[in-house]
């Protein structure tokens, strides 16, 4: 690893947060270090837009997904002590689950090479965001679906239910809770004394920012999830404990140079491709240096952690409104404060909209020109900016590219790639004036305990899932060939998606970025 040299200069580390520095909208906390030692701590806006309350790296906040690697370290730390291992199948210690999901490893959940559909997605889809769903119930969905994604170890997809699972079997193991298990084997023997596994938004905590989501007419409301979250990524912490945690990562004495080892380790798939992701890390290169990261997210706000060893560089960010990202302030701290990077490459390209389809496996990849951004959208997921690199192929940001997925466009289709896995997607005329007319009627999805219904209502048509703990209603905008885009009417309408009609009209098919044709079949 070639040594490189990290210096601060304030001024213009408080330019990139300029825009955040203010006293009546919520912000962002972000803490530095070089070799260990602090050398920038600053909070910009408010805590809670209610109360005057600034911001400050000692303020409380959802540090979300960052959890993940905090659960692994647990479930190693019981491996050392003979308690499990790594590649134990999961129904070894959870033996209600279906028979599709027992054979996962504890290594292939950590790694998320499970292929297991993802519990809490699914909850998402069909009862709500704002359902008040238990981590019980979300495991309960592991009894009864039927199906996977791809087959284990194959592919690589993000997958927040696996960290479901992994905690309710860190529990079992231990007799213990997750909560007391990180206190008292992390986070109190290290000073964290500000962090915790918060499970529910709905509880108070002293000391705590407000998470405030973004309308899109820019109003700020105060929606958040009301499921419960754990090990997948319910901690909230200070950026003061996260440069704690940083620090402990380069000598770490909670956990065995073993076990850390294999937190830091890129998983393999099946092809030998690496997926770039350990244990709840993400190994990464930026402008050409090495990086340790996680970040999280959360639904009205999201946080950064990452490490350039080669520099000695710790960062810590977490921001509590729904239109700022951390990771890219983290990356633009970064800019600053290391001089020897690769320059970036600023190719002009020809931005395009068109709608495409794989023949193979049914994927489907929108792009749409929106000003001067080129947006990609896959299975009808969020819509993210990409750049162009050299070879003219689409990218995502810079902090997403451990997903490991591109795009090029030819005048004949679209190859889009992920982990080296290419696939030749067809164009698809848009279809504005698409009948709904055939596809009226009920559905259900017996595997996951959910009803659906296609209804016009007020002249438009809609989809609404009913669930055992909720229930969504889905405007549907036709795209092409029978697809249709949806996207819940309420707060949360970001989480779109896709319904598929199947030939003959015997049934659908829901996908929801990673989440992937969830079945559902004709019932009247």
């Amino acid at each position: 690893m070639t040594t490189r040299t990290a210096t601060l200069d304030a001024a213009k580390i408080d330019a990139i947060f300029a825009g955040l520095d203010q006293g009546h909208l919520p912000g962002a906390a972000v803490a530095i270090a070089i070799d260990g030692v602090p050398v920038y701590r600053r909070g910009f806006g408010l805590a809670n837009m209610e109360l005057p309350v600034l911001l400050g790296p000692g303020t409380r906040m959802r540090v979300g997904s960052i959890t993940k690697h905090f659960a692994a370290l647990i479930f190693l730390l019981l491996c050392e002590e003979g308690r499990a291992k790594i590649d134990d199948p999961i129904g070894r210690y959870l033996p209600n689950l279906h028979s599709v999901s027992r054979e996962v490893t504890f290594r292939q959940l950590m790694g998320h090479t499970s292929g297991l559909r993802d519990a809490m997605a699914v909850s998402l889809v069909i009862n709500g965001a704002q359902a008040a769903t238990t981590d019980a119930q979300l495991l309960a969905l592991y009894e009864t679906i039927d199906d996977v994604e791809f087959c284990p170890g194959t592919s690589w997809s993000y997958n927040n239910g696996g960290y479901v699972l992994l905690t309710a079997a860190i529990e079992a193991i231990a007799g213990a809770s997750l909560d007391t298990l990180l206190r008292d084997r992390i986070f109190v023997p290290l000073g964290m004394y500000d962090t915790l596994l918060r499970r529910w938004d709905t509880n108070f905590l002293p000391n705590s920012a407000t998470l405030h989501f973004r309308l899109p007419d820019g109003r700020f409301t105060r929606d958040y999830m009301g499921t419960e979250i754990s090990g997948a990524g319910g901690m909230v912490s200070t950026m003061d404990d996260l440069l704690r945690w940083l620090k402990h990562m380069d000598a770490p004495v909670i956990g065995s140079a073993e076990s850390w080892r294999l937190m830091r380790e890129p998983q393999h798939l099946t092809s030998g491709g690496s997926t770039g992701y350990g244990f709840g890390l993400v190994l990464d290169r930026y402008r050409g240096v090495e990086t340790i990261s996680h970040g999280g997210g959360v639904v009205a706000g999201n946080a950064q952690m990452i490490k350039v060893p080669s520099a000695g560089l710790d960062i810590a960010i977490a921001v509590n409104r729904a239109d700022v990202m951390g990771a890219d302030l983290a990356n633009r701290i970064i800019d600053v404060c290391i001089k020897e990077l690769i320059p970036r490459s600023d190719r002009q390209f020809e931005k395009r909209s068109g709608l495409y389809l794989s023949p193979r496996d049914g994927r489907f990849v929108e792009l749409v020109e929106h000003g001067e951004l080129q947006l990609l959208a896959v299975d009808a997921g969020p819509p993210i900016p990409v750049t162009t690199d050299d070879k003219g192929r689409l990218h995502l940001p810079e902090f997403l590219s451990f997903f490991q997925q591109w795009a090029s466009v030819e005048d004949d289709g679209l190859t889009f790639s992920e982990f080296g896995d290419d696939d030749r997607l067809e164009p698809l005329m848009p279809d504005p004036e698409m009948a709904i007319d055939m596809h009226l009627g009920r559905y259900t999805a017996p595997a996951i305990g959910a009803h659906a219904e296609v209804a016009m209502i007020s002249d438009e048509p809609r989809l609404t899932i009913r669930a055992a703990h909720g229930a969504v209603n889905y405007q549907m905008m036709p795209l092409a060939a029978g697809r249709w885009k949806l996207a819940p009417k309420g707060p949360f309408s970001m989480m779109s998606g896709m319904v598929s009609f199947a030939n003959g009209n015997a049934g659908m098919s829901l996908s929801f970025g990673r989440l992937r044709n969830l079945p559902f079949t004709r019932s009247g």
